[in-house]
């Protein structure tokens, strides 16, 4: 369970690595599709910003965190990190439905990837602690 959590945290790392790419890219990006599926402007939008931090910076250090507690098995904390993590994409999701009206494919795709990571680190942490309760045999 634990290589596929910290594998859901690298697709994670990298699609926000393409989204960071979009954000400070002026080229036209694959992703681009028509005027419902633009990452382009969704990246650049006012709303691709938290401060002066990029939301895909946000996205990439909040998958380096997940990919950590998964490696150090913290399944119970990291069920709580990745419900945060799928409230604020789902937060974004918002925005781009009400707000913008356009779709960016990297960000689908992460959200898709932070809700299988809370599925399925949810199923880690009860899976451990149902497997701490049988006592082993020697």
């Amino acid at each position: 369970m634990r290589f596929v959590l910290l594998f859901l945290a690298v697709c994670g790392i990298v699609v926000s690595s393409l989204a960071l790419h979009v954000h400070y890219s002026t080229d036209l990006q694959p992703c681009s599709i028509n005027e419902k599926w633009d990452c382009g402007i969704v990246n650049h939008s006012r709303f691709a910003v938290m401060g002066h931090v990029p939301v895909a910076v946000i996205g990439i250090g909040g998958y380096l965190i997940l990919g950590l507690l998964a490696l150090l098995g913290r399944y119970r904390l990291l069920v709580a990190a990745s419900l945060a993590g799928l409230a604020f994409s789902l937060y974004l999701t918002n925005i781009e439905a009400n707000q913008l009206r356009v779709w960016c494919l990297y960000c689908v795709i992460s959200q898709g990837i932070i809700a299988l990571l809370t599925l399925f680190a949810v199923g880690a942490a009860i899976w451990g602690r149902k497997s701490a309760a049988i006592p082993s045999r020697v």
